[in-house]
């Protein structure tokens, strides 16, 4: 366990916190210590790992693509692709078909958006399989509080890409069916003009129910993923027989979550393009 937990559930508690930046009850800025400090900054607080991770995992994408893409280009023609062109042609290709799968409107934004979508949030979630003490215990020996490192177990972080991926959808929408058009959407169906008021309760609740589903579903599954990560990992400090059995139950939950992460990943891609596409789509 960590040096800044003595029992489980402080242990617990520690790493399901972030690493939070704002203003203190006394006026000055600067970091959370406890929870409860946490708490109290407010709305306006910063989850210092989730921006931090969230933007790395970013540029590490665009990086790796980066160079993939110049190194592709480079030796077109004149050798056989290394194993990282084709492994990122194959996720391309991929995505692309997901896309022609789902999205039947012409629009060159939803590809590359389904990629990135695709890889940063695949990229977000392995972090869970880092072991689950390297990076916090490291933050410590820095004087850092804490250091939470999944950034799809906040909410926060769910909740800005469904948001985003929302603000997307209503866009198209308004664009594509104009303003009048997206409205009859909401007031007209199912039940025609003498049904509106029911008719924009069940519409509104549609509508408003893409982006929280979007969030809930990546957060509470990569959540409890880490969850049983913590709890495997306080069997280390149980005995020998425990944590032998700890490591094999460490081993075997790591292989199965690599399906999780990657399922996850690809379950929020693919309800983007579908949101999209439905966002294009005009009901007459």
């Amino acid at each position: 366990m960590s040096a800044e937990a003595h029992t489980s559930t402080e242990y617990i508690r520690h790493h399901l916190q972030n690493l939070t930046y704002g203003q203190h009850a006394d006026g000055t800025w600067g970091l959370a210590h406890t929870a409860q400090e946490a708490k109290d900054m407010g709305f306006m607080a910063i989850n210092v790992d989730t921006m931090g991770f969230s933007i790395l995992l970013g540029a590490l994408f665009l990086f790796f693509f980066h160079k993939v893409a110049r190194s592709a280009t480079t030796s077109a023609g004149s050798s056989v692709p290394s194993g990282m062109v084709n492994f990122v042609e194959w996720v391309v290709e991929f995505v692309d078909s997901s896309v022609k799968g789902s999205f039947t409107a012409r629009n060159p934004m939803v590809a590359p958006l389904a990629l990135t979508i695709f890889i940063w949030i695949f990229l977000m979630n392995a972090m869970d399989l880092l072991p689950i003490d390297w990076l916090p215990r490291a933050a410590g020996f820095a004087g850092l509080p804490f250091m939470k490192v999944v950034v799809s177990t906040d909410p926060n972080a769910t909740f800005g890409m469904s948001l985003t991926v929302f603000a997307l959808v209503l866009y198209y929408s308004v664009k594509m069916k104009g303003v009048g058009g997206f409205a009859g959407e909401l007031t007209l169906q199912p039940f025609g003009k003498w049904g509106m008021p029911a008719n924009l309760l069940l519409e509104g609740v549609n509508l408003i129910a893409k982006p929280v589903s979007l969030a809930l579903r990546l957060f509470g599954n990569m959540y409890a993923g880490e969850m049983i990560f913590i709890l495997i990992a306080i069997m280390f400090s149980g005995g020998v027989v425990l944590a032998l059995t700890g490591g094999v139950l460490q081993w075997a939950w790591a292989v199965f979550h690599i399906l999780i992460i990657t399922l996850q990943a690809f379950i929020f891609m693919t309800l983007t393009i579908v949101y999209l596409d439905m966002a294009h789509q005009e009901h007459h």
